[in-house]
């Protein structure tokens, strides 16, 4: 089977998915529309805590980066019975998990070649101030943050083998403001792009509730489980 990683929020741990995101509902009515299939889906803990904020990225914070693009896939080869083929992995996350799973479609491609952005913001952060985020995780060298930044690698980038599906609540200001941005370095670097708004509805699990499963219809082909 296709692999599908999927990382929660924060404040928040992976069970949320589980509870909040009702992905066990979500994969069973998938797989019920495909021929029984659906993709093993693998929801590893990014943070450590549910207040933490590793950035999904390698700093001086955590190397966070390395354990979702290395140490992940490589449980989830060893442990499970996977397709070991990266056209058939994706990544997806829902805010700060979203932002991951963008920071994973532009790093590193050949790993997770399809992504679930939900409701994710253009780049990481530890709050609302961009310097002080740069200091706290990398001494204050802004090249180092930017050299791992998602749309600044993506703009220095060609991804014609990769896709992302980007979803936020309409009603969202913020979030829906970061899918447009996403969505346009996306679609210049070559990526096939898909966006939704998800009427009257702003920044909460509803999103990954109405969303994943058409992200899965859209990628299913992707991931060899639809033609």
């Amino acid at each position: 089977m296709p692999v599908l990683v999927l990382v929660a929020g924060q404040p928040g741990s992976p069970a949320d998915w589980i509870t909040a995101g009702g992905v066990a509902t979500t994969m069973d009515a998938f797989a019920a529309a495909h021929e029984g299939l659906a993709p093993v889906v693998v929801i590893p803990d990014v943070n450590g805590s549910a207040p933490g904020n590793t950035m999904c990225m390698d700093s001086k914070i955590a190397n966070a980066g390395t354990y979702l693009a290395t140490d992940v896939p490589a449980w989830i080869k060893t442990t499970l019975r996977v397709d070991p083929v990266p056209a058939r992995w994706a990544v997806g996350g829902f805010s700060f998990g979203g932002t991951c799973a963008l920071q994973m479609a532009a790093l590193h491609p050949d790993i997770y070649p399809s992504a679930i952005d939900l409701s994710g913001e253009a780049e990481p952060a530890l709050g609302p101030d961009r310097s002080a985020t740069i200091a706290q995780a990398f001494g204050g060298n802004t090249a180092a943050f930017d050299a791992v930044s998602p749309l600044k690698v993506l703009a220095a980038g060609h991804y014609s083998h990769s896709r992302i599906y980007l979803a936020a609540g309409a009603q969202d200001g913020t979030f829906s403001g970061y899918q447009a941005r996403t969505a346009d370095a996306a679609a210049k670097a070559g990526m096939s792009v898909r966006t939704v708004l998800v009427p009257g509805q702003g920044h909460s699990w509803e999103i990954p509730r109405q969303t994943m499963g058409p992200a899965l219809d859209w990628l299913a082909p992707a991931l060899g489980l639809s033609r």
